[in-house]
């Protein structure tokens, strides 16, 4: 188990201290310092069926200073590019577990992992 976290979020660490609090002891990937490739968010997207638009966090002060527009046209592969280059963007948290993930928004949508 992976958890895609940022200590400085309220629902990344309510997510975490759930996850905790239930005996999992997951590896935790401060993803502003670490932040995960293109590759794995592409994978990550696939598990949750969402497109990387789903993931940007598109009220960041961030977002409105690159001039970006979730309507922009964009491949998925440039939106993935840009979650690398700008990781603040990333919705977090993400927890991933065997093949699935789920967004911790709220911290109970990742519990549907531990069953």
């Amino acid at each position: 188990m992976k958890i895609y976290h940022n200590p400085r979020c309220s629902k990344s660490r309510e997510t975490l201290a759930l996850l905790t609090e239930r005996g999992q002891k997951p590896e935790v990937i401060e993803y502003l310092k670490t932040p995960p490739s293109a590759a794995e968010l592409d994978q990550i997207c696939q598990m949750l069926n969402l497109e990387p638009t789903a993931l940007i966090r598109s009220k960041e002060d961030q977002f409105k200073a690159l001039g970006l527009s979730l309507k922009d046209q964009r491949s998925r592969q440039e939106w993935l590019e840009l979650l690398v280059d700008n990781p603040a963007l990333l919705e977090r948290p993400i927890v991933v577990k065997d093949g699935k993930a789920a967004l911790g928004r709220p911290p109970e949508n990742v519990l549907a992992l531990l069953a």
